[in-house]
């Protein structure tokens, strides 16, 4: 019996180390002053939140269907999409400064002769990643696409987020 009782001992002293440790944290690398980091590493454990690809609201309603005037343009449908992007997080208890990666699909904007508007793109990511999110940038892709699901829409959004347990 005497040999049980020390083998228990040492299970549960053993066991220690492993309920004393803290969760790991997301570590994010940023690159240069781009406002996104280079990499972000999730720990083991973590809870992670997939965010299919968001379309932007109607703005204007009474504006020509499949028309770009009907959603906004790039800034204000970047806008619009980052709000139901938040919403959707909100869901899972998590907000953007939460968001670990993000995938930028772009049509070419009319307005633009027919290439993204990443100027437009940039002025609604960076008021919604400022100092709101305390510098937790996400990784991201943008790339320019032929087309997305709805005629006029020129930005198509999805996400990645994540929560360190």
């Amino acid at each position: 019996m005497r040999n049980r009782a020390r083998l228990a001992l040492l299970v549960a002293l053993a066991a220690l180390p492993a309920l004393s440790v803290r969760a790991e944290e997301i570590v994010r690398h940023q690159t240069g002053d781009f406002p996104i980091s280079g990499s972000v590493v999730v720990p083991p454990g973590s809870t992670l939140v997939f965010v299919s690809g968001q379309l932007a609201d109607v703005v204007k309603p009474d504006a020509a269907p499949g028309s770009v005037e009907r959603f906004g343009d790039t800034a204000t449908q970047v806008a619009s999409v980052l709000g139901k992007i938040r919403g959707e997080l909100a869901k899972s208890g998590l907000d953007l400064g939460d968001v670990v990666k993000m995938n930028v699909f772009m049509v070419g904007d009319p307005a633009q002769g027919g290439t993204m508007d990443f100027i437009g793109l940039m002025k609604s990511y960076t008021a919604a990643f400022g100092a709101a999110t305390q510098g937790r940038l996400p990784a991201r892709t943008t790339v320019q696409v032929a087309a997305l699901p709805v005629p006029g829409a020129l930005v198509e959004i999805e996400v990645v987020a994540a929560r360190a347990r």
